[in-house]
């Protein structure tokens, strides 16, 4: 008997050949001219436009996460280019590579922890008491708690307040920004230092706000860092940095160690 096999199929996007349609609407009608990249990314991703506070809060976040300087996925992209000027899309590609748990990536990790310690507690659960559970028990086994810290914004992340703040203008700051609050709080007791929420929980906790599942959390960061890193194309092309970068890391790499050779 002929195994039955299921059927390919994609909800995301279709076209003919007068028409191209994404999520069931019409590309060249509804779409281009209507919608800015933030609710595009929305519809993609939840199947659906967003509402006006919900397009205002994805774009916040979007915007949040295109530049940060010379990041090491911006060095990874320039230094990239400098040896195959040829490929842009290689460039782009190697700083994205670099967008893990200590680079953007911990967006993921913030998302996860929220979700996953929501989803076991009961509706009335006391916010603080679940974030001294978690820091307690990841403090435990030793595991880094994501979203939280900065080497540079070490007395508050400039972006985790204004984010909060839209994501309230826009009556969206729940339950799991209240929650990413206090896991801050309970971490920097239990610690002994302060430990600010940073952009990437903050971004964490909003996308759980807005529904969107945590498995596809980092990609936020992929999507705005990549318009980032075109970006330092661009000025690698008009201020080039990469050639220096690279000379004097190979000068000093380069030194006789001391005592060598003696």
């Amino acid at each position: 008997m002929a195994e039955t096999k299921k059927p390919l199929e994609s909800h995301l996007g279709a076209s003919t050949a007068d028409r191209v349609w994404v999520r069931g609407l019409d590309l060249c009608r509804d779409l281009m001219g209507q919608v800015n990249l933030g609710d595009m990314a929305f519809l993609e991703l939840r199947g659906r436009l967003p509402t006006p506070a919900e397009s205002r809060v994805t774009n916040a976040i979007l915007v949040a996460l295109v530049e940060h300087g010379i990041t090491p996925s911006a060095l990874a992209t320039r230094l990239t280019y400098l040896g195959a000027p040829e490929a842009v899309q290689a460039a782009v590609a190697a700083g994205l590579l670099g967008l893990g748990t200590v680079f953007v990536g911990s967006i993921e990790g913030a998302a996860r922890l929220l979700s996953e310690t929501l989803a076991g507690a009961r509706p009335d659960a006391d916010l603080k008491a679940l974030a001294a559970a978690q820091v307690a028990e990841m403090r435990a086994r030793k595991a880094n708690i994501p979203g939280l810290g900065h080497r540079m914004h070490v007395k508050g992340d400039p972006r985790t307040a204004r984010l909060f703040a839209i994501a309230a203008e826009a009556s969206l700051r729940g339950r799991f920004v209240g929650l990413m609050e206090a896991i801050g709080e309970a971490a920097s007791q239990a610690y002994g230092r302060t430990l600010p929420v940073n952009a990437t929980g903050a971004i964490g906790a909003l996308l759980c706000e807005l529904g969107f599942d945590p498995r596809v959390a980092r990609g936020f960061g992929v999507m705005s860092r990549a318009i980032g890193l075109v970006g330092h194309i661009f000025e690698e092309l008009q201020h080039p940095m990469a050639r220096e970068i690279c000379d004097r890391v190979e000068h000093e790499a380069n030194r006789p160690l001391a005592g060598a050779g003696s």
